[in-house]
């Protein structure tokens, strides 16, 4: 996708109740997600900001791309864990022969666990209550 001669590489990553759409564009490496520079949006966590910068620096490109993100749906956690996902699906788009090294690191595959759901006669998923014998 071309837009005022720059072009614009897109990725969508999903993880629990989260979608996070990554567009890719050359630039100097800054990130906005959802219209907020995205160390504000992630709280300035160090751990979720690395999560979700660690597909660009494993291939070592964190200030070749700006990356514009429009997350929805979970928690900051499975948002982070969203854009990842994401981004990695954007930079394989980039250069194919970057996918060995996303795959190598984990970064390709979606973890599809999501909450169990409730059972009727249990508290929680598969919490019981405390067997009585007599």
């Amino acid at each position: 996708m071309s837009n005022n001669n720059k072009t614009i590489y897109l990725g969508t990553g999903h993880r629990k109740e989260s979608i996070a759409r990554v567009r890719l564009v050359p630039g100097s490496g800054k990130s906005i997600i959802n219209g907020v520079p995205g160390e504000t949006y992630l709280q300035f966590s160090p751990n979720y900001l690395r999560i979700s910068k660690s597909p660009l620096h494993s291939l070592g490109l964190e200030s070749k791309y700006d990356m514009y993100v429009t997350a929805s749906g979970g928690g900051l956690t499975g948002q982070t864990e969203a854009i990842r996902l994401g981004l990695s699906r954007a930079l394989c788009k980039i250069n194919p022969e970057n996918r060995g090294t996303l795959k190598y690191e984990g970064y390709l595959t979606r973890d599809a666990r999501k909450v169990e759901r409730k059972k009727y006669g249990l508290k929680k998923a598969r919490k019981a209550a405390q067997f009585s014998k007599r």
